[in-house]
């Protein structure tokens, strides 16, 4: 959500908003995007949070969403295309789908996924909200997936203009990198252009 909106005191009803939530159980926390002026709002089990803050008690730990990476890293990806693709990370039965427009997050969103089809179906009503022709517009994946997938497969049949992400150009990557695809791990890769 723009951070302009946000309310501290008000984060668990936000997130009930979209989520069941647990509130014995779970600890609703929030992170900001600094770049993109959002805040992500998630939860995580309390004792989770806990034991990891046992462990680390000489440091001050930040718990961070991986939309606050995603936004990040396709923010900066962002400013070297042409155009405005609409960018999808596709995860272990999550889809997240972004779409930034004159280096400013426009839309971002992530579904679950309980079928196959589901993953056409998010895209094809995304597109249809920003108004992005399925046969015109471009679209850039991250995540796991690859040509021979039935996901990439799947998605060419209703999408002309499907890319592959690469690495984020901000890091340098050793010999060791040469087995993991380039449009892999984006997340991951991309947690350091957070400022925190």
């Amino acid at each position: 959500m723009p951070s302009s909106l946000f309310v501290e005191g008000a984060a668990e009803e936000y997130l009930r908003f979209n989520a069941q939530v647990n509130s014995e159980t779970e600890l609703t926390l929030h992170c900001k995007n600094l770049k993109s002026d959002a805040v992500s709002i998630f939860a995580v089990q309390k004792d989770l949070h806990q034991w990891l803050s046992g462990i680390y008690t000489n440091s001050s730990l930040s718990f961070l969403h991986q939309s606050t990476s995603l936004i990040e890293g396709v923010l900066n990806f962002s400013k070297k295309q042409k155009g405005q693709p609409l960018y999808i990370y596709v995860d272990r039965f999550k889809l997240h789908i972004l779409s930034i427009q004159n280096q400013k997050l426009v839309y971002y969103n992530q579904f679950i996924i309980h079928q196959f089809a589901d993953y056409v179906k998010y895209i094809m009503l995304v597109m249809k909200a920003l108004n992005m022709d399925q046969n015109e517009s471009v679209v850039v994946l991250w995540g796991y997936i690859g040509k021979n997938s039935p996901h990439y497969q799947e998605f060419y049949k209703y999408i002309r203009n499907v890319t592959f992400g690469s690495r984020p150009d901000h890091l340098k990557f050793g010999y060791m990198f040469d087995e993991i695809q380039d449009h892999h791990f984006f997340d991951l890769f991309s947690m350091n252009l957070l400022d925190r």
